[in-house]
């Protein structure tokens, strides 16, 4: 019985759906966080018949007949839509609005990518997030520094004390690809270059595509929680249709091992 086979393909692909629902509602607080959206295609066709086959010496089938045998998991895509806006008031914090993201870069050199821009300053001045990886280009903030401006352009400017005049100490720059979707996930808010998302391209926030920077604020995770809920009554209204599905050739089956002659 093939529909026992279809119906678990069709359990395991809202297995996967809801798993990443999951992930989704359970960061939803989480400072620029990007959902992810299951994505399905049906799976060949068992075909018993072709459409156009000839019924008579004149006539021809309109339809075929095409069993499918079920559904597959095809992509778990990132959607890189904008979150809202929250304000902190905190000099260090920083949002991007438009495309881009801030570059880091790792203990080891390998260079990461974010939308979360909660920076803080470590025991030298520099500018990192909050697990230490270097923002770059690499901003040092003087000890003296009584107040941090950053310009939506990146431009990072300081007053020290006892002096009257901002000084520049350097230019925050934002990156872009051509396909954000195709960059690999590590976790922590954090993506690595991959041959499918294109190669970097870093350059002033505001100019050839990418986004400003707003100081005081970061980007909230773009889930929402309506959506979200919504479709998991759907994926689990599914996953039980199809349970259903086995139970019924399961009975079938039992049918046909109690027929008697």
């Amino acid at each position: 019985m093939q529909s026992l086979y279809t119906a678990s393909t069709g359990m395991l692909g809202m297995q996967t759906q809801v798993d990443t629902i999951a992930n989704n509602i359970a960061n939803v607080n989480t400072i620029g966080f990007k959902k992810s959206r299951a994505e399905f295609a049906d799976l060949m066709y068992n075909v018993m018949e072709y459409a156009g086959t000839s019924t008579s010496s004149t006539t021809q089938s309109p339809v075929g007949m095409e069993v499918g045998l079920g559904v597959r998991p095809t992509a778990v895509n990132k959607i890189f839509s904008e979150g809202s806006l929250k304000q902190t008031n905190n000099q260090l914090d920083l949002a991007i609005t438009g495309q881009g993201f801030f570059e880091m870069q790792l203990p080891d050199g390998t260079p990461v990518y974010s939308r979360n821009g909660a920076f803080k300053i470590d025991n030298t001045g520099t500018v990192v997030n909050s697990d230490g990886y270097t923002l770059i280009p690499q901003i040092v903030i003087p000890p003296n520094a009584t107040n941090i401006s950053i310009g939506s352009d990146g431009i990072v400017t300081v007053i020290q004390a006892g002096q009257a005049l901002a000084t520049q100490i350097g230019q925050i720059n934002t990156t872009n690809f051509i396909n954000p979707a195709g960059l690999h996930a590590l976790g922590n808010n954090l993506y690595t270059e991959t041959g499918s998302s294109g190669q970097p391209v870093s350059g002033t926030p505001g100019l050839n595509g990418l986004g400003t920077l707003r100081q005081g604020f970061v980007e909230l995770s773009n889930v929402q929680l309506v959506v979200e809920l919504t479709d998991l009554i759907t994926g689990q209204r599914a996953y039980d249709s199809n349970s259903k599905i086995i139970t019924a050739s399961d009975q079938m089956l039992q049918t046909t091992n109690n027929l008697k002659r």
